[in-house]
């Protein structure tokens, strides 16, 4: 065999050699780790308001265009308003009439009233037109109403905007009858958006803790982390959120809860209906944390090789938490602190190899 070793080696022959795998190892400690929470949400606007005329009438005018950005009492339709300004023309006759009568019962009852004092009248003619007096007075009340109503109706039919915002689809045309019934469009108040997302009540029992009352629950969603919105395409929206609300009711048939996270929308960038990831960092302290490439996947089980003693390895069963950082897990139940396990080539180490030389 020698002979034939040395006759490969001099015909330049490369001959195996025995190869060592090599390993690294650390020792398992406790430390301090943020945690991203990730919910898909959809955007609201703070005051998305449904756009539809007070009264009824032919479609005169429209004032926007879809997508348009309008400001608090801009103008978005008009509706004929011929006859509303006959209405509030009649109604002001009336008015006018009411007054007359008025003075004219006010009059006779003055100059019944000195009669009386004089004992030329009865007290039944004085009684009878104090009472015309009053009824024309209620009249006159009766017709300034009417005039108010008919000058009301008239300015519905001016449409303005009640929140600035953006205007989203308009489905009407010019010339169309429309109604109390009829939907003009959508405004959208998108100075501040809304992401709305379920939270699992599990998710919601880790955040909060047991016992705490309505009071001691409004501080600490006081002090949750800022979250952050990202679109569908990956970009991040580059202005913070603030959890403002958390229902206290759990739906029964998804067992979740609604979160409300508020974003300013300066730019006008966010928009209604848009969907995306809210994003929390959430602090989880004092708690083992290795890197991935520590555990081995088999099957539904996940391990790690622990080094004895005498530097061999031995495969422990652990139970795992995703960072979501895509590096490190946390280990739940397993280890304990002081541990020394295979972090690099635990992939390729057998049980009961030697790891430590």
């Amino acid at each position: 065999m020698l002979g034939a070793v040395a006759g490969l080696v001099s015909c330049g022959i490369d001959v195996p050699k025995e190869t060592q795998s090599s390993f690294e190892t650390m020792t398992v400690g406790k430390s301090d780790i943020e945690l991203p929470y990730k919910f898909s949400a959809r955007m609201k606007g703070q005051n998305d308001v449904t756009v539809t005329p007070q009264v009824s009438g032919q479609l005169m005018k429209i004032c926007v265009a879809e997508g348009q950005q309008v400001k608090k009492g801009q103008t978005l339709f008009i509706i004929d308003q011929r006859n509303a300004q006959l209405d509030l023309e009649a109604a002001q006759a009336n008015l006018q009439a009411a007054l007359a009568q008025e003075n004219s019962a006010k009059l006779e009852y003055e100059s019944n009233k000195n009669l009386f004092d004089k004992k030329i009248v009865s007290s039944y003619m004085l009684s009878n037109s104090e009472n015309s007096y009053k009824q024309a007075q209620a009249a006159v009340a009766q017709a300034r109403a009417s005039v108010n109503r008919a000058k009301v109706n008239l300015g519905f039919c001016t449409i303005t905007a009640s929140v600035s915002g953006i205007i989203g689809e308009i489905p009407v045309r010019i010339g169309d009858q429309v109604s109390p019934m009829t939907q003009l469009t959508m405004l959208s108040g998108n100075t501040t958006m809304y992401a709305e997302f379920s939270v699992t009540e599990s998710i919601v029992e880790s955040m909060v803790q047991e016992g705490m009352k309505a009071t001691d629950v409004e501080k600490y969603i006081a002090n949750l982390p800022d979250a952050t919105f990202v679109m569908k395409n990956g970009t991040e929206y580059p202005h913070k959120g603030r959890v403002i609300s958390l229902t206290g009711i759990v739906n029964a048939a998804t067992g979740s809860l609604t979160c409300k996270v508020s974003f300013p929308n300066p730019d006008g960038h966010l928009y209604s209906g848009i969907q995306g990831t809210v994003v929390m960092n959430f602090a989880e302290k004092d708690v083992i944390v290795i890197p991935q490439n520590a555990v081995v996947r088999l099957q539904d089980k996940s391990q790690v090789y622990k080094v004895l003693a005498d530097s061999t390895a031995t495969a422990i069963d652990v139970t795992t938490e995703d960072t979501g950082n895509g590096q490190d897990f946390i280990i739940t139940s397993g280890l304990n602190v002081g541990d020394q396990i295979v972090t690099i080539g635990a992939n390729n180490v057998t049980e009961g190899q030697k790891v430590l030389f």
